[in-house]
């Protein structure tokens, strides 16, 4: 049993009724999502959804025209600072060293630069970056520079993570490699994860839960219950199961 399945009685965070437009141009049409605590669950959709314009209104960066966001019941529509948010680009500052970078969130927070970097270094080894310390982003490949993103992110110690195509810039070897460390990663902090991409076979790896959205303006096809054995990617990825959701995924895809 997933740990999020001990908490269905109250969601860590939903969206109800989200409708929201850019200029003239529609882009989600009336959206009800819902997330459990400690739960993984992905938004998966085309290119230019509306995908990471979801996380804009999650994180309190856009208000819908319509609809309101809830964490632990309480509406934080249009609020800030409520939950971690990673974007696709990982967005390191390039004259700060890796562990300046990471430490970002316990400076603005008004630590010293000392404490901050004291609360981070322990989280170097459980984060593959151990020896990397004082390296500049520059000298990072780019699997180690997500990492690096997504430890700040965690430092942020919010219980909602939002990632945005974290692993989409990767190559196939790396991407893998990253999506095993994650979820390593999640089994660590337990923290609630809503995940975005458009990669079929990494939603289906990674996730509790996926949500299908159509082409803008993006509405929710259909909610799908991941319940295979994702101890292992090859065990995974060449399993029944796995072939049929990815089946039904790509006609429900083709068909919106």
């Amino acid at each position: 049993m997933n740990s999020y399945q001990k908490n269905k009685q109250q969601p860590k965070f939903n969206m109800t009724n989200i409708i929201s437009t850019y200029e003239s141009l529609e882009v989600i049409n009336q959206i009800n999502m819902h997330v459990h605590s400690g739960e993984f669950v992905t938004i998966l959709g085309p290119s230019g959804c509306g995908k990471s314009t979801l996380f804009h209104i999650l994180a309190g960066l856009l208000k819908p025209d319509s609809g309101q966001v809830f964490i632990d019941n309480e509406d934080v529509t249009g609020k800030t600072n409520l939950v971690s948010y990673m974007y696709q680009k990982d967005l390191l500052l390039p004259w700060k060293k890796v562990i300046d970078n990471i430490a970002l969130p316990y400076v603005i927070q008004g630590f010293n630069k000392k404490e901050a970097r004291d609360k981070v270094q322990e989280y170097f080894e459980i984060f593959g970056l151990s020896g990397f310390e004082e390296y500049y982003p520059n000298q990072l490949s780019g699997g180690m520079k997500q990492r690096a993103a997504m430890m700040r992110t965690y430092m942020n110690e919010h219980d909602i993570m939002l990632l945005d195509e974290p692993f989409g810039r990767l190559d196939a070897i790396t991407k893998l490699k990253m999506q095993q460390w994650l979820k390593k990663v999640r089994k660590k902090f337990n923290r609630t994860i809503l995940f975005i991409t458009h990669d079929i076979e990494e939603a289906l790896y990674l996730s509790d839960r996926i949500y299908i959205l159509s082409d803008r303006p993006a509405s929710i096809i259909k909610e799908i219950d991941v319940e295979l054995d994702q101890s292992d990617f090859l065990t995974c990825t060449t399993s029944e199961g796995f072939n049929l959701l990815k089946a039904e995924i790509i006609g429900l895809l083709h068909t919106y």
